[in-house]
């Protein structure tokens, strides 16, 4: 058994120093903590959603700014304000005309994809407290998928099927997302509101029509 003198006589541990950093070394860390990290790089979804919503926001503003003055005149709200959220559970406030004329309520919400709050296409955004954020299995894809202006649920629902409900649509789109999903949506979108504004002209026009206006001049119905 060692005695106290005997640790003495031992050699003494040297003090801790830090390891030398060579110059070339601490240039590239100086450079590093001056130059800014390079920001992601937008995604084809994103750059779509910013270019066609700022070229639509930028034609329908004429006609916004029209709907809203005829609500102020007319004393009614103009713009709506409803709790939802976004991406990653992030709560927004959705701001929309007040009016459903020409779908004006819809088109005024672009403001909200080019922020980056919506995105065209995708799930329809859901309140705080509805049941959808909450279901099983829905929580998970529904934080992870940014919410659209308009959906593969919003424009087969008019079809009737039993297979066509919204929530099913929705994680359809989660599972199966990509920039040639988006394209037909956007495009069946445009096409069915069009399909029934000119269906509807039509039947408008008919119905000014009456039998005397087929009929030669100088015609009688009695001899």
């Amino acid at each position: 058994m060692r005695t106290q003198g005997q640790w003495g006589r031992g050699p003494r541990p040297r003090p801790w120093r830090p390891p030398r950093v060579s110059r070339t070394a601490a240039a590239r860390a100086y450079l590093r903590a001056r130059i800014p990290t390079p920001l992601p790089r937008p995604t084809a979804k994103r750059t779509l959603d910013v270019a066609l919503g700022s070229t639509l926001l930028l034609l329908a503003s004429p006609l916004l700014a029209a709907a809203a003055l005829a609500l102020a005149v007319q004393g009614r709200p103009a713009t709506r304000r409803s709790p939802r959220v976004g991406l990653h559970g992030t709560p927004f406030v959705l701001r929309s005309l007040h009016t459903r004329w020409l779908k004006l309520d819809v088109v005024s919400r672009l403001h909200h994809v080019v922020r980056g709050e919506l995105s065209l296409v995708g799930p329809a955004p859901l309140a705080p407290g509805d049941a959808g954020n909450g279901a099983e299995g829905a929580r998970r894809w529904r934080h992870e998928l940014k919410p659209g202006l308009t959906g593969l649920a919003q424009v087969r629902h008019r079809s009737g099927m039993p297979w066509d409900e919204a929530a099913l649509l929705d994680q359809h789109y989660a599972e199966h997302q990509g920039l040639p999903l988006d394209l037909a949506v956007l495009a069946e979108a445009v096409r069915v509101p069009l399909r029934e504004a000119a269906h509807a002209l039509r039947w408008r026009g008919k119905a000014h029509l009456s039998d005397t206006d087929h009929r030669l001049p100088g015609y009688r119905t009695a001899e």
